[in-house]
């Protein structure tokens, strides 16, 4: 189904004219949990991908001294979420009952305990599949149509998974890969994705708050002008106009291709092409969360009861390192350079 963005409370351009040309398109891809097939885009989803190329894998070190977590198999994680939707949908229907039956609390345990630790090239783990037909204005080489992401599902002891982007023609791609490599082990539940299908939409964005030059920042900071303008920025909380710009007006939360990059823990820094020198564009961001109240699509219920189980603020159970976003960038000039990623 399609979905849909409550507009904006205001035209921000009323309020600060030179902020109009500031305007870039995104794409909130909407992921919600499905059963997403080869040529489908999806996040977690099986990936088109040849039977005569190689499965990438990450060969680097993975210490176990370094690890946040026991590792865990998918298998391990998949069970785990059943039980906890099972769970959360026996107590939506009655308060009072158990929290964890016998089995659930059997796999609970297992989970705790882990599995051992792993050694050598890991096979990486699908995270997003986007066929250009669905997102037209995703920035990609030219002769491709198809953009597929994978991570290694270990921390590696910093702070976020290691990416890889593979581009493909999809239409050269007609004999499919038959086995998918043996599963890994996975250092953190949070990197591995539920599968779900998309429903890409586009939306109008601003630069966040930190990226604007002072005068801007000046501007929307004066409130005789959120006055004059006839326009409210503490209607909904809000301790600060600057506040108000970053949560509802500028950049949209939750998956998306695309638009200004977000910049929550530090302030902007450049974003040069290793291979070139041009500044790098966003591609894709991978968020633990698709947001709050004023970003939730229209046709998403009220109600967090009727969430389940898709769960609209955290349909694809991804976290990276406990709510943050991972966010690549790539190059406008050649997409196929080496791209950049940064958790924000």
């Amino acid at each position: 189904m399609p979905f849909t963005t409550p507009p904006r409370p205001f035209d921000v351009t009323a309020l600060c004219p030179q902020l109009a040309p500031l305007a870039r398109t995104a794409t909130r891809l909407h992921p919600r949990p499905g059963s997403p097939a080869v040529h489908d885009s999806s996040v977690g989803g099986p990936l088109l991908w040849p039977a005569d190329e190689p499965w990438p894998h990450c060969t680097e070190p993975h210490p176990e001294e370094e690890a946040a977590d026991v590792p865990h198999s998918l298998d391990d994680i998949r069970e785990l979420r059943r039980v906890l939707a099972a769970s959360e949908a026996r107590l939506l229907r009655d308060r009072h009952a158990p929290l964890a039956l016998p089995e659930e609390r059997e796999v609970s345990d297992r989970f705790t305990k882990g599995r051992p630790w792993f050694d050598g090239p890991v096979p990486m783990l699908p995270v997003a599949q986007l066929y250009a037909r669905d997102v037209p204005l995703l920035t990609r080489p030219i002769g491709t149509d198809l953009l597929q992401v994978l991570w290694c599902p270990s921390g590696h002891g910093c702070s976020e998974p290691r990416t890889v982007l593979c581009w493909r023609d999809s239409a050269t791609v007609t004999d499919l890969l038959g086995s998918p490599p043996p599963e890994p082990v996975v250092e953190e539940e949070g990197y591995l994705p539920r599968p779900c299908v998309l429903a890409p939409e586009e939306v109008t964005e601003y630069p966040g708050i930190r990226e604007l030059d002072k005068e801007t920042r000046r501007e929307l900071a004066d409130e005789s002008r959120w006055e004059a303008a006839g326009v409210r920025w503490d209607g909904e909380g809000a301790e600060e106009p600057h506040e108000y710009w970053s949560e509802r007006l500028s950049t949209a939360p939750g998956w998306k291709t695309g638009g200004w990059t977000t910049w929550d823990l530090t302030d902007p820094y450049p974003r040069v092409c290793p291979a070139c020198g041009t500044e790098q564009i966003p591609l894709l961001t991978i968020a633990s969360s698709e947001g709050d109240e004023g970003w939730r699509p229209l046709e998403d219920p009220a109600d967090p009861a009727q969430h389940l189980p898709g769960r609209p603020s955290q349909p694809t159970l991804v976290d990276i390192r406990g709510g943050y976003t991972l966010q690549l960038h790539v190059c406008p000039a050649s997409p196929d350079h080496p791209h950049l990623q940064m958790m924000q």
